[in-house]
């Protein structure tokens, strides 16, 4: 449905050919695909094999039957086409040129366009789903205000980030707090998400929502995979891909539970105890000292263990680590104690 709806959004030829036919007061009813699958149902009208414009669109709709696209919308394959689906195939429409769409639709999965004559509507059928086109402006407000809702729990994850940077200093983290911060990366992630599908629809009219987006979710998506990796238990049939997919299909009810979030975690020991001390590995915090390569990172954590036998560690001790060098040992050292400067202070502040 996405592609579909990337097919038709404002700034797309195909787009500007269904809007001429609105405006002239006509419908039409569009597939996009001229494969086998959809041959096969096509029955009558002329060939043309045409590259695509606006116009010849408008011109063509003027016949009664349906229109057939190159599945990239680049040419014109067909015209004034009779559609013959299997008419044992559910629909709940109930107009002709509607009922027909679904069908379509729904038998050989390609995206299906229809346009309504009567109630001015641009509708695309792909599979079982069904999406009208939203005017502009609407689509416009809807995202402006899902953008403030977005800023508001970006701000409130930033804190719950911060304090959870602060605790792991103090080596003070339980379950809880970890949770906590992968709740709110969860939610924040689904309102983005909820703006991008906007953002395709929008088409060019969405640039500038889409630039306030990447500014608000930056790094979000890699601070939820630290944290994962901080604090999972990995085994043979639990891997952070696993982890990661879980949390990213829990349902809404199942994210506002604690225990089934830390269930994500894998902890050793089988009953939750969401008061229970944690400690990380270390990866989130040593993410953020600058110019520090994944790969020594993982040495690190691998050479430790646990973070605050990496807080502990001298520079000779970081040195002998591969591939980090005493440069890179003392930039190590200075970093995390200016983290850990910055995180307390956050936290008592």
């Amino acid at each position: 449905m996405l592609d579909g709806l990337a097919a038709v959004a404002p700034g797309k030829p195909l787009r500007e050919g269904l809007d001429r036919i609105l405006q002239a007061g006509m419908g039409a009813l569009i597939v996009v695909g001229d494969g086998p699958e959809v041959l096969n149902i096509c029955s009558g009208g002329f060939l043309l094999d045409a590259a695509f414009s606006p116009q010849r669109l408008s011109e063509l709709a003027k016949m009664d039957g349906a229109i057939i696209l190159a599945s990239d919308a680049s040419r014109i394959a067909r015209a004034n086409v009779h559609l013959v689906p299997n008419p044992n195939t559910p629909t709940s429409e109930t107009g002709t040129r509607h009922r027909t769409a679904e069908r379509v639709a729904r038998s050989i999965h390609v995206p299906v366009i229809s346009v309504s004559e009567d109630m001015q509507i641009i509708a695309v059928y792909v599979g079982d789903e069904k999406h009208p086109l939203e005017p502009i402006p609407r689509l416009l407000n809807r995202a402006n205000t899902a953008l403030q809702t977005l800023e508001r729990y970006k701000n409130r994850l930033d804190e719950v980030s911060a304090n959870l940077s602060a605790l792991e200093v103090e080596d003070l983290v339980t379950v809880r707090d970890v949770v906590v911060v992968l709740q709110r990366i969860e939610m924040v992630m689904r309102i983005a998400e909820e703006i991008e599908h906007d953002i395709i629809e929008l088409g060019v009219d969405g640039r500038l929502v889409k630039l306030q987006l990447e500014e608000v979710m930056g790094g979000v998506e890699d601070e939820r995979r630290l944290v994962i990796r901080d604090y999972f238990h990995e085994d043979v049939s639990w891997h952070l891909d696993e982890a990661m997919a879980v949390l990213t299909g829990f349902d809404t009810d199942d994210l506002l539970d604690l225990k089934m979030v830390a269930d994500v975690l894998h902890l050793p020991g089988g009953a939750i105890d969401l008061d229970a001390g944690l400690q990380p590995k270390g990866y989130r915090l040593l993410a953020r000292i600058p110019r520090l390569p994944e790969s020594i990172i993982e040495h690190i954590v691998e050479r430790f263990g646990i973070l605050s036998k990496i807080m502990r560690a001298t520079i000779d001790d970081l040195d002998e680590v591969e591939g980090v060098g005493e440069t890179r040992a003392r930039a190590i050292k200075e970093g995390l104690s200016r983290l850990a400067e910055a995180s307390i202070l956050d936290r008592y502040s």
